[in-house]
């Protein structure tokens, strides 16, 4: 149940469109929805303004849609991340409108808002780093954020970078997603006033570990500014960006330009 809902059943009630008996069955639902084998937290939209995310690795098919509708009640987007595209096929045949984002390997259920606000701007090193930056990509924009796309600008050819620079302006923070060294991320911080967030990825040759070398390397980034998320976790960097990004909304209401976005937000060639 997210805040409009909330504010509906509660408009229902004083008006008499809906008995107290009725609005305590709905509000039964909002804690959480104890499925047995899961507890479906459907108050996080109130709490923290999206709802749970679905980790669908180790679920099985039968325990994601379960979970999946309970979640969709609330009304609002739901996201299902890491989801391998027989997984997606039978979400798909069970929950009509979903959207498999197959970069990302992310079912979206619901429609992303289409007025976005703010900017949060989703770098990668090299192609590599694709599809974790996707991911980010997309979950800060089903919370309702604009996303701006610039990739493959890697240290190795950092003059493709200055190509960017009104993004390393306007962004109200950037995602960075690197593999290999991991470098990017220090190098744009050390060009820009807004928050970093380090994404490193397990793309790399030998001593790279499976991403731990640019996980140490963002830990270590000289540039100050740069917070750094756990390997390939494109979610959790494309939730905080999305916070970040909101929260500055709210402190510079009035001079914010709320924009109208489709499926896809704008990419930066």
């Amino acid at each position: 149940m997210n805040e409009e809902a909330l504010i509906r059943l509660l408009d229902d009630v004083r008006s008499g469109r809906v008995s107290i008996t009725d609005a305590l069955s709905a509000l039964r639902w909002l804690p959480f929805a104890d499925l047995g084998f899961a507890k479906a937290d459907t108050h996080r939209p109130l709490r923290r303004g999206a709802p749970e995310a679905v980790y669908c690795p180790g679920k099985s098919v039968a325990q994601i849609i379960e979970i999946a509708t309970v979640l969709r009640r609330g009304g609002g987007p739901v996201l299902l991340t890491r989801a391998p595209a027989d997984v997606a096929a039978a979400v798909a045949e069970a929950l009509p409108g979903a959207t498999y984002v197959a970069d990302a390997r992310l079912i979206v259920l619901g429609e992303a808002p289409r007025s976005r606000t703010g900017c949060v701007g989703v770098l990668t090193g090299g192609t590599g780093d694709l599809s974790v930056a996707e991911e980010a990509a997309w979950t800060a924009e089903v919370m309702g954020a604009e996303v701006v796309r610039a990739y493959d600008l890697g240290v190795s050819g950092l003059h493709r970078l200055g190509a960017h620079r009104d993004l390393l302006e306007r962004a109200r923070v950037l995602v960075v997603a690197a593999g290999m060294d991991g470098a990017l991320p220090a190098v744009v911080a050390g060009l820009t006033r807004v928050p970093v967030i380090g994404v490193p990825t397990s793309v790399g040759y030998g001593a790279h570990l499976g991403g731990l070398a640019p996980l140490l390397t963002m830990l270590n980034a000289c540039a100050p500014g740069v917070a750094v998320v756990n390997i390939d976790n494109g979610f959790g960097a494309g939730y905080l960006a999305a916070c970040i990004n909101g929260n500055a909304a709210g402190a510079n209401a009035g001079g914010v330009t709320e924009v109208s976005g489709e499926a896809h937000a704008s990419r930066v060639p």
